[in-house]
């Protein structure tokens, strides 16, 4: 797919940038950076996430959204169940709030302060799923648990591609042999821990483009890999659920991400799948084979200067993706279109220089539209986030951060 889909089109782009002007207009005090939802866009891709899972439930990864206002609204949409949850206070936050009701760890925690927490907490500790892929992780639970106290946990496996001694994928978990696998689910069982479920995320997959305009042979290369790495983890999967099956009954099996669903639930031992980038999809999410983007997340920032011909200058931006450094984890000036940063300065600290025709129609005190390179990153910028629907903004909600939560 990508931007030379209708919703990368200059009039498109123009069209939103008139769209998103005019439904910020009459907010009173705007404050900058200005977060703004496009809600049919959002509710459009959950239900495209719903089709993609075809019958499976969809577990929302919370890190991709980090408002809590998105993560109810999707939840209560058939087809999504429960959060994957990124900090383990966070986790009890939602179910606290009543935000879900089961909530698994996507990390294991060394939070001992937040495992006391929840290990003293009996309807708490009885909606989240603790992740572990190390004993060591084990006997930190046990000695922030009240005498008596057995948690529910999950284990993450490493769910990478092995080509010799060669390894593509995230670096998460040391397990990956099925007799490792089984160790850890041992040692579990015997301290009396409740194993409920198993996680495989194979990032290579989910979190790869693989058809990015001008890059078609890697994108080929890409393709490549993320077949055999599909092919490589079913059977893995498939003969480590049949060694656990020896010692506990797993609730759930949870696999995936956005750009993977598909190949993710036509696996018969996943029984779940996580997502959330592909509801607000960022600009690292555009160019995928599996499904057609729609970005629902915007940042706002306005003109504050016109330092030469062709050049305006907006006030901050800056907002890099984390991962490895390069262009595609810089912002991306979208609407207008046409705007472009600049090699020098690139997306600034308090401000930041664009360039191409698109400059020559903004005046000082217009707004500029961004799309940021990752997902839930964005809610680390701003308090408030503005939801749109249609022509309006129907509600203004608080991000984490906008609720003092930093994770």
């Amino acid at each position: 797919m990508g931007t030379d889909e209708p919703h990368g089109s200059d009039a498109a782009r123009y069209q939103l940038a008139r769209r998103l002007n005019s439904a910020v207009a009459g907010l009173k005090d705007p404050a900058t950076p200005m977060m703004v939802v496009d809600l049919d866009a959002f509710d459009a891709n959950a239900a495209d996430l719903v089709r993609r899972a075809a019958g499976k439930p969809i577990r929302v990864a919370s890190k991709s959204l980090r408002i809590p206002a998105l993560v109810e609204r999707v939840l209560a949409k058939p087809g999504f169940a429960g959060v994957l949850a990124y900090s383990l206070r966070e986790a009890i936050w939602l179910v606290r709030n009543g935000v879900t009701d089961d909530a698994v760890m996507g990390y294991p925690t060394v939070d001992r302060g937040g495992l006391a927490d929840l290990l003293g907490d009996e309807e708490a500790r009885g909606r989240v799923t603790l992740m572990v892929d190390d004993p060591a992780h084990l006997s930190l639970i046990e000695a922030a648990a009240p005498d008596g106290v057995k948690p529910r946990v999950a284990i993450d496996i490493d769910a990478g591609l092995k080509m010799g001694r060669s390894h593509v994928g995230p670096k998460r978990s040391p397990l990956y042999d099925a007799a490792e696998v089984v160790d850890l689910a041992r040692d579990i069982v015997d301290r009396g821990f409740s194993l409920v479920g198993v996680m495989t995320y194979e990032g290579q997959v989910a979190g790869v483009p693989d058809d990015v305009p001008h890059q078609r042979a890697k994108s080929l290369v890409v393709r490549k890999l993320k077949s055999a790495s599909i092919a490589q983890l079913e059977e893995r999967r498939a003969q480590i659920v049949a060694r656990l099956a020896d010692l506990t009954a797993l609730e759930f099996w949870n696999a995936g991400g956005s750009g993977s669903v598909e190949s993710t639930v036509a696996d018969p031992v996943v029984t779940e799948v996580a997502a959330g980038s592909g509801l607000l999809v960022p600009g690292l999410f555009d160019h995928y084979l599996s499904f057609r983007p729609r970005p629902a997340a915007f940042f706002g920032v306005p003109v504050v200067r016109r330092p030469s011909e062709g050049v305006v200058t907006v006030a901050g931006g800056g907002f890099v993706a984390s991962g490895p450094t390069g262009k595609d984890r810089a912002p991306l000036p979208w609407a207008p279109p046409d705007l472009h940063l600049t090699g020098l300065e690139g997306a600034g600290e308090v401000q930041t220089p664009l360039t191409g025709s698109g400059a020559h129609l903004l005046q000082i005190g217009d707004w500029v539209w961004f799309r940021h390179a990752k997902s839930g990153e964005l809610a680390e910028h701003t308090n408030l986030v503005h939801l749109l629907a249609g022509e309006d903004v129907v509600e203004t909600v608080p991000s984490y951060r906008g609720l003092g939560l930093a994770w």
